[in-house]
C-alpha cells in the first residue's frame, strides 16, 4: 500500500496495529507509531486506543503513560484501552484507580469499562469493592455483545471473592449463557472445594448442549482434586480427550498428578509425568512432590526434588519439603544435610504474608 503511494490513515493504522498485537510485533508496531504521528493520526480515538493496547500487551506500560498522557483531550476509549491493558497484565489496583480518575474526569463507564474494572477487582478479592462496582455495572450502558460479558465478569468477581451464593443469583438471572457463564461457575465452584456444585454445574452444561472447553475441565478436574475422587478425574480426564478432542495442557496434567499424588496413587503419578507430551514444569513436579510428602515417599521425593532443583536452584520450598519428609520419616541426619545445604548455597525459607482488606 505505501509502495503504490497510498497513505494509511485513521481506520488502516487501528487494523495494523491489531495484527501487530497477534504477531508480537512490538518493533513493526514502533514504526506503526512513527508513521501516525508524521500523519498527525497519534491522538485519534481509534489509533490512541490502538497504541495502547499494543504496549500494555507488550508490558512497555511507560509508554502506554505517555500515549495517554499526551493526549489532554481524550476520549473514552482511551480510558477504557488503558484500563483493559493494565488489567490484564496484572496490575488490578492501577486499573482500577485510572477508573477512579476516569469518573473524576467525568467520564461515564460503559460496558467494555466495567467488564475490565470487575475482572481487576476480582483479582484483588475485595468483596467490598466488588459490591460498589456491580452497581456501576447496572449503571453502565451495555450492548448486547458487552451484556453477557458483563454477566460473566460479575460471576468470575464473586467467584474469586469467595462468595459463591452471589455468583450464583448472577448466573441464574442471566437469559443467555455462553461457555464461559459454565466454565466461570465451574470454575468458582472448585476453587472453593464445592465439588458437588461444580460437577453438578458441569453436567448441567452438557444437558444443555454447550460445549466445554480446555478452561472448563480444568476446574472440572480441580473440583476432582478437592473431592479425592480418582475415578472421576480419570473418566473426566479421557472424556476431554476421546469425547470432546482437547489435547491436556499442563494444568490438566497438574490436575491429575496431583489428584494421584493425594490418593497415594505415586506411581501412576509418576508414570503420567514420565509420559506427558511437554516437559513438565515446577508446578507439576511440585505437585508429586506433594503427594510424596503425604505419604512419606522417601525415593520418589529424592528423584522428584533434583528435578525441581535443576529448575529453580534458588527456590527454598523443595529444600524445606525433602528436610520435613527426611525428619517425618526419623531420617534426622538426611533431614540436617538438606538444612545444611541450604546455609551453604545461601537459600533462605521466604517468609509469607497475607494481605488484609476490609469488607465491612
Amino acid at each position: 500500500m505505501l509502495r503504490a503511494g497510498s497513505l494509511p490513515d485513521c481506520y488502516t493504522i487501528p487494523i495494523l496495529l491489531k495484527a501487530v498485537s497477534q504477531s508480537f510485533s512490538i518493533e513493526l508496531g514502533h514504526q506503526v507509531h512513527s508513521n501516525g504521528i508524521k500523519l498527525g493520526l497519534q491522538s485519534h480515538e481509534f489509533c490512541e486506543s490502538g497504541f495502547i493496547n499494543l504496549y500494555c500487551k507488550a508490558g512497555e506500560f511507560e509508554s502506554a503513560h505517555k500515549v495517554f498522557d499526551e493526549n489532554p483531550d481524550r476520549k473514552l476509549g482511551s480510558w477504557n484501552a488503558m484500563i483493559s491493558g493494565l488489567s490484564q497484565a496484572g496490575h488490578a489496583k492501577d486499573a482500577i484507580d485510572t477508573f477512579v480518575k476516569m469518573r473524576r474526569d467525568g467520564f461515564v463507564a460503559d460496558g467494555v469499562t466495567m467488564v475490565s474494572v470487575t475482572s481487576a477487582c476480582g483479582s484483588l478479592g475485595d468483596l467490598f469493592l466488588a459490591f460498589q462496582f456491580h452497581k456501576c455495572v447496572l449503571q453502565a450502558e451495555s450492548s448486547d455483545r458487552t451484556g453477557i460479558l458483563l454477566s460473566n465478569s460479575l460471576i468470575d468477581m464473586y467467584g474469586k471473592c469467595g462468595r459463591m451464593d452471589l455468583a450464583y443469583r448472577v448466573f441464574e438471572t442471566m437469559e443467555e449463557r455462553n461457555v464461559s457463564s459454565w466454565t466461570s461457575m465451574i470454575v468458582g465452584f472448585a476453587m472453593h472445594g464445592h465439588v458437588k456444585e461444580a460437577l453438578g454445574c458441569f453436567r448441567r452444561m452438557r444437558e444443555a448442549g454447550v460445549r466445554p472447553n480446555y478452561v472448563t475441565f480444568i476446574g472440572v478436574l480441580s473440583a476432582c482434586v478437592h473431592g479425592g475422587t480418582v475415578e472421576e478425574g480419570r473418566y473426566y480426564f479421557d472424556m476431554m480427550k476421546n469425547v470432546y478432542g482437547i489435547t491436556p495442557q499442563l494444568q490438566h496434567y497438574g490436575c491429575m498428578v496431583d489428584l494421584l499424588g493425594r490418593a497415594g496413587l505415586l506411581n501412576e503419578a509418576r508414570k503420567m509425568v514420565e509420559e506427558m507430551p511437554m516437559k513438565p514444569n515446577t508446578v507439576v513436579w511440585g505437585c508429586l512432590m506433594g503427594g510424596c510428602e503425604k505419604h512419606g515417599n522417601v525415593d520418589m521425593a529424592e528423584w522428584v526434588a533434583k528435578h525441581l532443583q535443576e529448575l529453580e536452584p534458588w527456590n527454598d520450598g523443595v529444600y524445606v519439603v525433602l528436610s520435613n519428609i527426611y525428619a517425618n520419616q526419623g531420617m534426622w541426619k538426611q533431614a540436617e544435610q538438606v538444612r545444611s545445604v541450604m546455609k551453604k548455597r545461601t537459600v533462605e525459607k521466604i517468609p509469607a504474608y497475607s494481605l488484609a482488606t476490609n469488607s465491612d
